[in-house]
């Protein structure tokens, strides 16, 4: 718990230093729709993979029910939504993802329809230097309706920090033998946690708070309608 809290953290600084740093920022969001829907349980479907990463569906889907989930919502559990749609024929991602939301709300009996389409999931290797990427865009429609609620895209990149020993054919063997690691076995799960937690959890941009959230009703001034 304590390591997962210094994450939040960390990406909510990070993000906040990076939306500092620019001269102007995107347009604010409105929550009025998702205000006035006022959803209690989301349903995360399987995540769209746009990637030629086989695996990265099922690492994205161990990742983002907690955030949701801390901002006071209801998260149905991931592996019962799979089964249930694999029931109603619904096994393939892309129909999933192009069938109406009201069809899950008759199913499940939600509110709202969390879409996660993955556009990239990758670890590029240049010389001796490695960079493992990913990026998400979120939607969030009403089963009631059909309309979007609130969406956000998020994109993460890592690049393993060269040494500094004073020894610069030793600095970089160990940086060839670093990046080599990362190609071998990029970990893709903390930039995904990052990039989840950014997404649902920044102020003015994320989700507001749930009505499971102590700070339900509360956050109008950070969320404004």
């Amino acid at each position: 718990m304590r390591i997962f809290r210094t994450l939040a953290m960390t990406a909510l600084t990070c993000g906040g230093l990076a939306l500092g740093a620019c001269v102007t920022g995107p347009p604010p969001k409105s929550y009025v729709a998702m205000r006035a829907e006022n959803p209690r349980g989301i349903l995360v479907v399987p995540a769209l993979n746009s990637t030629v990463s086989v695996d990265a569906a099922d690492y994205f889907v161990s990742t983002i029910s907690r955030p949701i989930a801390e901002r006071g919502y209801y998260v149905f559990p991931a592996h019962m939504v799979k089964r249930l749609l694999e029931e109603e024929g619904l096994s393939d991602a892309g129909l999933v993802h192009q069938a109406d939301a009201s069809n899950f709300g008759r199913i499940f009996g939600c509110d709202a329809v969390m879409f996660v389409e993955i556009t990239r999931w990758e670890s590029q290797y240049i010389v001796i230097s490695t960079s493992t990427n990913v990026e998400f865009k979120y939607t969030l429609k009403s089963c009631e309706t059909g309309s979007t609620l609130w969406s956000d895209t998020q994109a993460m990149s890592y690049s393993p920090q060269a040494s500094n020993s004073g020894n610069p054919l030793a600095d970089l063997l160990v940086q060839a033998v670093v990046s080599a690691i990362e190609k071998a076995q990029p970990n893709y799960i903390p930039l995904t946690q990052q990039a989840n937690l950014i997404a649902t959890h920044t102020v003015g941009r994320g989700l507001p708070a749930g009505p499971y959230s102590p700070d339900y009703g509360q956050d109008r001034e950070q969320f404004p309608d």
